[in-house]
C-alpha cells in the first residue's frame, strides 16, 4: 500500500508501576489509533511495547514503509543500534520490533521531544487511567519489567 507515518509512546505510573501504551498508525488516508493498559510495567517496556502494537498495525494496514517518531531516546538509540539491549527483559521486546520492522523495505525510527508526541502521549496515559489496581502488596511483582 505504501508508506506508514507512526507515533508511538508508553507510560508508567512508577517505575514499576501502572502502564499504558498508545500512538497512531496512518497509512495513507487511513488513520488508526490505540491505547490500553498493559498492567505493570518499566516504562522502557511500555515504550517498546507500544513500538511493537504499532508496527503491528502498520504491517496489517499493508504499509511496505514505515516513519517511526518517539519520544523515548533510549529505544530509538537501541533500535538504530546506536546502544547495546542490555537488560534481560527487555531483549526479547527489541527482538519482536526488530522482527517486526523487517517487514518493511524501508524505514526510519526518530526521536523527536514529547512536545511533538503529544497525541500518542496522551493515549497512553490513557492507557494507565484503564489499568485496573494492582492487589495489596503486589506492585512491581507482576506483569512484564
Amino acid at each position: 500500500m505504501g508508506k506508514s507515518v507512526i507515533y508511538s509512546d508508553g507510560a508508567s505510573s512508577g517505575n514499576p508501576g501502572k502502564a499504558g501504551i498508545g500512538g497512531v498508525v496512518t497509512v495513507g488516508a487511513d488513520t488508526f489509533e490505540f491505547s490500553r493498559s498493559i498492567g505493570i510495567a518499566t516504562n522502557n517496556v511500555a515504550e517498546y511495547t507500544a513500538l511493537i502494537e504499532a508496527l503491528k498495525k502498520a504491517v496489517e494496514m499493508g504499509a511496505t514503509e514505515a516513519e517511526i517518531f518517539m519520544d523515548s531516546e533510549l529505544v530509538v538509540r537501541q533500535i538504530n543500534g546506536r546502544y547495546r539491549v542490555k537488560h534481560e527483559n527487555i531483549k526479547p521486546l527489541y527482538e519482536k520490533a526488530v522482527s517486526l520492522l523487517s517487514n518493511f523495505k524501508k524505514f526510519s525510527v526518530r526521536h523527536i521531544p514529547r512536545e511533538q508526541n503529544k497525541r500518542a502521549d496522551a493515549l497512553s496515559k490513557e492507557g494507565i487511567k484503564s489499568s485496573p489496581p494492582p492487589p495489596p502488596g503486589k506492585a512491581g511483582q507482576q506483569g512484564l519489567f
